[in-house]
């Protein structure tokens, strides 16, 4: 081997080992798909890449950060907050986010630990802010179906409505006029008034638990007890006033059959009278004597025998018990 050979081979050797030494020290670095990251040298940010790949980076001086490029989910604390009408309740959010800019992201947190408090908090501030400026009937009701479905119904029963006019449900009848889908949306919108400048795009914000406080529980269930009573009493009163309508109205029925029927016997009382007098009138036609004669025995019979003693008989009334014709 010539001497010229051997340089060369010993420049490919240290070319090799250079290059093997180069490779150890970890230059190149993969982004994988779904993920971010952000390069930095001596703390300051010298480049970012958002799209998956095989990169460069200069061995133990640049630091290779990453960070998710998913949406992420974020679930709040729960927390105490009043209502427009001063009622306490606590409410339990959850959030999705994802890093809008990674490179203000690192500026802003460097670890996704510390923007999960710092979004906590821009959270729960604009989840309050909203809330107290509402009505509770906004936060746990997203429309007016309750009402409308009250107004539209044309097949609701008699008794029902009736019963719905001697209660007084006057939460039912709140007319609700945001509802909590736009609530959401403006806890939404009042959070990314703040997030942008940290590299984050807040995507929504919802509710996940709503619930009364300990002393607005109590409230609520002598509430809910006191509507019970009302729809009870109310049913009980729509129950005496049917029972004096059905009352009255037998008593009304009573009367009118006991009138027809007494109309009916006095008319067939009035042709029975009628008729006796006909066969009585055509029968003394006949033979007045002996109509007279039985008569006479008719009203002996009735008559003779409430007295037990007759002291004269010399009048007209007993001339039948001297003679058949009536005649002493």
């Amino acid at each position: 081997m010539t001497r010229a050979m051997k340089k060369f081979t010993g420049w490919i050797i240290a070319i090799a080992v250079i290059l093997i030494i180069f490779l150890f020290m970890g230059p190149l670095y993969i982004v994988n798909e779904g993920n971010q990251v952000v390069v930095t040298r001596f703390g300051s940010i010298v480049d970012t890449h958002t799209n998956a790949g095989l990169y460069i980076k200069i061995p133990f001086l640049d630091k290779v950060t990453t960070y998710p490029k998913l949406v992420l989910s974020l679930d709040g604390d729960e927390q105490r907050i009043p209502t427009k009408e001063n009622q306490f309740i606590i409410v339990d959010t959850t959030s999705r986010w994802r890093i809008s800019d990674p490179a203000k992201f690192y500026q802003n947190f460097t670890t996704l630990e510390n923007a999960y408090n710092k979004l906590s908090d821009i959270i729960d501030s604009s989840c309050r802010t909203v809330i107290t400026q509402n009505r509770l009937s906004e936060i746990v009701r997203s429309s007016n179906i309750i009402n409308d479905t009250r107004a539209d119904d044309d097949d609701e029963d008699e008794e029902t409505k009736e019963i719905g006019e001697l209660v007084n449900d006057s939460t039912a009848n709140e007319v609700v006029t945001k509802g909590r889908s736009e609530l959401c949306r403006m806890m939404t919108v009042e959070a990314n008034k703040l997030v942008p400048e940290y590299g984050i795009d807040l995507i929504d914000i919802v509710p996940r638990q709503i619930k009364y406080s300990d002393e607005l529980t109590e409230s609520v269930y002598n509430r809910m007890i006191k509507d019970r009573n009302q729809v009870a009493q109310a049913y009980r009163s729509l129950g005496e006033g049917k029972k004096a309508e059905w009352l009255g109205k037998l008593e009304s029925d009573k009367r009118t059959i006991a009138s027809e029927a007494y109309r009916k016997s006095e008319e067939i009382k009035g042709n029975a009278d009628a008729e006796a007098a006909a066969i009585y009138a055509e029968a003394y036609s006949r033979d007045p004597e002996f109509y007279a004669f039985w008569k006479s025995m008719e009203s002996y019979k009735s008559n003779l025998k409430n007295y037990p003693a007759t002291y004269s008989t010399k009048m007209d009334y007993f001339d039948y018990l001297y003679s058949a014709n009536g005649n002493r």
